[in-house]
């Protein structure tokens, strides 16, 4: 009989070290029981992060910014970060088109298909489409670096960090499109792999084309099912709803060939049946522009969608509700200085299954905020819950979109990459008690200091602010949002670049970074034996 002695917690560290981010769990702290309480934290070994292919338009340039904070407990030891071209492939429901952003006409005929290659060269390290050259290669934590793409047809990116750069790798595109029925800013904060994504928000209607974007980062393929959820239910599907992801590689498939009924607010849920994906919707409205849409936080019975622009022009509120009771709702908007009630909006009921949306109008009336989304109470169990808003800046031929997923609260930080030196604004709520939260500006692309404020809270408001900005800074520079104590912070991030007149904008959460993982002690030792 052979005996081996196998350490509990050697084998979950093994575990952790594996699986990088991708072990981590949702939530806040306040919800975790006991036994991860009392658990060691330890910086993850390994992440992952995708990129979708950012736009076939011949108008558009794209910059990639990477970084990885500087950490307290993380050890100076070696460790790489970069990231690679994945392949492109379409599918018999899926083409993003050409130059003109993307139009496909309902009758499933395919745009021509913009070529995929990438230019050689920039401050990163750009490489052609198959190449072995790392994209935005890190050389030392606490310092962004970026690069410029301006070829149509860019690659979505597949990439990971290790050893001292995993602990909150963070990847922003941000992608400016002049003219055409793309135009604006689309931004995206890069995601990990996962098999479950929640997109309400999306649209089957003639005026927009959403195409979500599936990237497999696996050396297997990837199987996904694509289910859209509409006001009276699930839409009738014209199609198969199950995409086969190959290896290495991104599929973007067009919402509105899934199914014949055509709807402005709907959901899309997104279920890897093998393997794991990314998944990212690129959202784009013939008349106001487009933008990245993030999947909202996990379902939950209270959401909070933070920083809602001061001068939205009109907002529209999409929520599902996945499981099998009806929700009900109380919606309130956390301003500067308390919580209000929209006037018209005080409650929305969502039934089982299905998608409800309502118009807030200019529900912030020049103030910054943030919705928040709780159970309105009576008898029986909340509902969870997803959702998303949708935002409008600008008017007439001059309107802006981004969309503002529910976002996760940060349990220990969150970074946002890619901030310039005009047009960053930050927006902190605090949802119940007040909480303290230090921002921290990186040091520039270019050189520079890290620059560190601290700022409180107050329980059920928003505070917007500029954020700091790095000492004799040149280049683009990252935000991290620290929360230091008192109760839960979401955040988001907008970046604007106005042109022509257009008020050009994006939005991007900042859910924590899962930078850390929790390895329970242990109890005991857990012994295996073999018998010969």
């Amino acid at each position: 009989m052979n005996r081996t002695t196998l350490s509990l917690i050697g084998a979950v560290t093994a575990l952790a070290a594996v699986t990088g981010v991708a072990a981590l769990t949702g939530g806040s702290s306040e919800d975790a029981d006991p036994a991860a309480k009392a658990a060691t934290r330890l910086p993850v070994q390994r992440s992952t992060l995708l990129c979708p292919a950012p736009s076939s338009s011949d108008v558009s340039s794209t910059t990639y910014t990477a970084y990885t904070p500087q950490r307290d407990g993380v050890e100076a030891k070696d460790g790489t970060a970069g990231l690679l071209p994945a392949e492109s492939h379409s599918d018999d429901v899926s083409d993003p088109g050409a130059g003109d952003g993307g139009s496909k006409d309902d009758s499933g005929d395919k745009g021509a298909k913009g070529d995929t290659g990438a230019k050689d060269g920039g401050k990163g390290g750009r490489t052609s489409q198959g190449g072995d050259k790392p994209v935005l290669p890190l050389k030392e934590p606490g310092k962004p670096v970026t690069t410029d793409e301006d070829s149509a047809g860019a690659p979505a990116l597949i990439g990971t960090a290790d050893g001292r750069f995993a602990p909150g790798w963070t990847v922003q595109q941000t992608t400016t499109i002049d003219a055409g029925s793309g135009r604006g800013v689309l931004g995206t904060a890069c995601t990990a792999p996962d098999t479950d994504f929640w997109f309400p928000g999306v649209s089957t209607d003639r005026d927009r084309q959403d195409f979500v974007h599936l990237t497999n980062p696996d050396d297997v393929a990837a199987e996904a099912d694509l289910k859209i959820y509409g006001p009276s239910g699930r839409l009738n599907a014209s199609t198969d709803e199950s995409i086969t992801i190959p290896p290495r590689s991104t599929v973007p498939v067009l919402l509105s060939t899934l199914t014949d009924q055509r709807s402005a607010g709907v959901t899309l849920r997104v279920t890897a049946r093998t393997g794991r994906v990314g998944a990212a919707v690129q959202a784009v409205d013939q008349k106001a522009g487009g933008d990245w849409l993030p999947a909202s936080a996990a379902p939950s019975t209270s959401v909070v969608i933070p920083g809602v622009p001061k001068d939205a022009t009109s907002a529209r509120l999409v929520v599902f509700a996945p499981g099998s009771d009806d929700a009900d709702l109380k919606v309130r908007l956390a301003g500067p200085n308390n919580s209000i009630t929209p006037a018209g909006h005080e409650s929305l009921h969502v039934k089982s299954g299905m998608t409800a949306a309502i118009d807030l109008g200019d529900v912030t009336k020049g103030e910054p905020g943030s919705l928040l989304l709780t159970p309105e109470g009576g008898e029986g169990p909340a509902a969870p819950v997803v959702a998303a808003l949708q935002v409008t800046r600008g008017k007439g031929g001059d309107q802006e979109t981004a969309f503002i997923p529910a976002t996760g609260a940060i349990e220990r930080s969150a970074t946002a990459a890619d901030n310039r030196s005009k047009g960053s604004t930050l927006s902190l709520v605090a949802p119940g008690a007040t909480t303290k939260v230090r921002v921290t500006a990186s040091a520039g692309a270019d050189g520079g200091s890290p620059v560190s404020k601290t700022y409180e809270v107050k329980g059920g408001t928003t505070q917007a602010l500029e954020p700091p900005h790095p000492s004799s800074g040149k280049g683009p520079y990252a935000v991290t949002v620290e929360r230091l104590s008192g109760g839960p912070v979401h955040a988001s991030r907008m970046l604007e670049l106005p042109q022509g007149g257009v008020p050009m904008f994006t939005i991007q959460p900042l859910p924590d970074d899962r930078g850390t993982v929790a390895v329970p002690e242990a109890g005991q030792d857990l012994s295996v034996l073999n018998d010969d």
